[in-house]
């Protein structure tokens, strides 16, 4: 389809991957495996249009599924979200509606949920569901492992639903303290979303009590309604002090213990929590991240002992999930040498040849892992107690699992835009696909994939449908380029955008540079210190290597563009290498990084207050201060005002910076958007405007 009739195409691809939240409405998520096997709960909306998930309920033994919550029915919506509760979409991406979550027993036979600010309880075996009678504005709910009771955060505090009715856990009067609810830090940046924890007996909760006060206030201001008074964060800045976090164990009798933590202060951060009937752990971060430890907790107590520490002169890595504890052994994933392992009791079980990815299941007869020999791509293996391995499923696609009993929910991601299905197997043995209604793409893709220059950068070309192989095409590098990302990575899914890019005439290559994952700890820890000039040169090693391979690549006329870390490379491009790129595009960038977060920036960059040179060397205002005579290629500047992860100011320093030093450019703010763009107009039309820039900047024909 030409540029100009795809612009007015009502089923564009900007208007389809707008109003399909890129293609991931009506796609099966959040699947779980009852304990039993006998049942696997997900969430799905009803099609590709329909952003609103109801709860889902696949029968092993029927093979059946059926819709056991339906939000409409409910007469709930999104319309009143608690603004807790809008945090915490916007720090794990959620860009759907309706129930996002869910929390269940073991056998998935009861489950309770959220939604529009009311608690919900479903029956998964009768299929029947029902609002609670409850304080408004209640969020992330979390059932008793026997199913006698649901907690829930609301007000800044802990409430609990059980034969008695709705009462308060404990609350605390102060405007900095809450209980119960993950503080910004631990949802932004670790993967802890929750901050309560049920014992297995159900008589006890274990609870997160922040305080705020020590964090600066920042204001989120919308100057397209002046009469409305900014919002106050509360934003923990790279070197300035964190949220105080304390917990304590609560009995549903009253009883409150206190837990010992960090008695000696050499602790700065709670990175996750685990209380199942092995035992309760903790685990714990320094300020500088370099020493990890799980602590073993007596419930009794409150005391805790340390159980096993790791370190590192760069960083410890979190991995999702670890540690756990089974059969009285503990499991971890830790960087060892040239590999991410998976160990037991601190013994590394596999070998450099694994990058161990993610633990899937802990049995009596070994771990399931997902893991990579090729960053490209991710395999389930299967890693016995002695170490031995054996690879459960093909390499070149992208697997992932979710396992209970004999059950297994095997997920499949492939090149081929058909190939994605989760797959229900029971004792070894196909039972059916789980319905997946997104939309497809209608386009052919056209991506190879690369190792190329010194470091065998993985690298993506992508092409015009129907490329010769000849004609010479305009470059656009669209990378993310940062730490805990892939871009490239065998999925369809990953290249609709950069396809699209490529179909108004580009060739789009995609880089994964040294500091994103998949590679091992020596590729990751290459940026410690400086988050700039490596991953920049990865970026121009892999254009010239790909245009020494590929004669029609334009060298004359390179475009860069990313968003977020992805952003903060576009800009750096075009200040530091104008030679090399000739436009970019950089969207929601972070320009100075004292700006950012505390847990991100300084496992990278240190402390500023000790380590400042790391932040000067990769200051995008210090880059355009020293620009002097040279010319700015064009660059388009993009920022959400209600940004609260990478905020305005960020793109604001950086205009100011480049005006003071004469340089034009372009800024183009988008009033009510935060770091993500779910509303459909902003989504569609802001890949068009992409484009027209590029096309532009690039003097290409429209």
């Amino acid at each position: 389809m030409g540029h100009d009739a795809d612009m007015a195409s009502a089923q564009s691809y900007p208007r389809r991957n707008a109003v399909t939240r890129r293609f991931t409405l009506g796609a099966p998520r959040d699947i779980v495996v009852g304990a039993d096997g006998a049942r696997v709960a997900f969430l799905r909306s009803s099609g590709p249009e329909d952003p609103v998930n109801g709860l889902w309920v696949f029968d092993v033994n029927s093979a059946v599924e059926r819709r056991v919550v339906d939000p409409a029915a409910l007469g709930a919506d999104d319309a009143d979200l608690p603004p807790e509760e809008q945090a915490r979409r916007e720090r794990a991406r959620e860009s759907g509606g309706g129930i996002v979550a869910f929390d269940s027993d073991r056998d998935l036979t009861t489950a309770c949920f959220a939604l529009g600010g009311q608690i919900g309880r479903a029956d998964l075996v009768a299929g029947t569901a029902e609002l609670l009678a409850t304080v408004p504005g209640g969020f992330d709910p979390r059932l008793a492992p026997d199913g006698s009771a649901v907690a829930y955060v609301a007000d800044d505090g802990l409430r609990l639903i059980d034969a008695q009715g709705d009462r308060s856990v404990i609350h605390e009067d102060g405007d900095t303290i809450s209980w119960g609810a993950a503080e910004f830090i631990a949802g932004e940046e670790m993967g802890r979303t929750r901050g309560f924890w049920w014992a297995p007996d159900s008589q006890r909760l274990l609870v997160e009590r922040v305080d705020v006060a020590p964090i600066d206030t920042w204001w989120i201001a919308a100057p397209v309604t002046p009469a409305q008074a900014p919002r106050p964060i509360r934003y923990p800045g790279a070197g300035t002090p964190n949220a105080e976090v304390a917990l304590a164990i609560i009995g549903l009798d009253g009883e409150r213990r206190s837990v010992e933590w960090n008695p000696t202060g050499e602790w700065e951060y709670l990175a996750d929590a685990s209380w199942s009937s092995e035992g309760l752990i903790l685990t714990v971060q320094t300020r500088d991240q370099r020493t990890l430890a799980v602590l073993d907790v007596d419930p009794d107590t409150g005391v805790c002992a340390e159980r096993h520490r790791v370190t590192d002169e760069h960083w410890v890595e979190l991995i999702p999930g670890m540690p756990c504890l089974h059969g009285g052994k503990l499991i971890t994933v830790e960087d060892r040498a040239a590999a991410r392992r998976l160990c037991v009791d601190g013994e590394a079980v596999t070998g450099d040849d694994l990058q161990v990815r993610k633990v899937i299941d802990v049995s009596d007869d070994g771990v399931l892992v997902a893991a990579s020999h090729d960053p490209t791509e991710m395999t389930l293996v299967h890693v016995d107690w002695d170490g031995t391995d054996h690879e459960r499923s093909p390499a070149l696609e992208f697997h992932g699992a979710v396992v209970g009993g004999s059950t297994m929910v095997r997920s499949v991601r492939s090149m081929h835009p058909t190939e994605r299905r989760s797959t229900v197997v029971s004792n070894n043995e196909p039972i059916g696909d789980l319905v997946d209604l997104s939309e497809i793409p209608a386009m052919d893709l056209n991506v190879t994939f690369h190792a190329v220059g010194e470091r065998a950068l993985a690298t993506a070309l992508v092409l015009p449908s129907g490329h010769d192989g000849v004609t010479p095409l305009p470059v656009l590098m669209d990378p993310y380029g940062g730490p805990h990302a892939q871009r490239v990575q065998r999925v369809a899914g990953l290249f609709s955008a950069s396809q699209w890019f490529a179909d108004q005439g580009f060739a789009v290559i995609v880089t994964d540079g040294r500091g994103t994952p998949g590679r091992g700890p020596v590729f990751e820890r290459a940026v410690r210190g400086d988050l700039a000039a490596p991953v920049l040169d990865d970026q121009v090693d892999a254009l010239h290597a790909m245009a020494a391979e590929h004669p029609f690549l334009d060298l004359s006329r390179v475009a860069i563009k990313g968003w977020s870390f992805g952003g903060y490379l576009a800009a750096l491009a075009v200040l530091r290498r104008p030679d090399v790129f000739h436009a970019a595009i950089a969207g929601a960038p972070v320009t100075d990084w004292r700006l950012y977060d505390t847990h991100y920036t300084e496992r990278y960059l240190g402390n500023p207050n000790d380590e400042p040179v790391n932040y000067e060397r990769t200051h995008l205002c210090t880059d355009a201060a020293a620009l002097g005579d040279r010319q700015l290629p064009p660059l388009m500047l993009i920022h959400g005002l209600a940004d609260d992860n990478v905020v305005t100011a960020h793109t604001l320093q950086l205009s100011r910076a480049l005006l003071e030093a004469g340089k034009p450019h372009t800024v183009l703010p988008l009033s009510g958007v935060t770091h993500m763009t779910p509303q459909e107009e902003v989504a569609e039309n802001l890949l068009l405007v992409q484009s027209m820039f590029l096309r532009k900047a690039l003097g290409i024909d429209t």
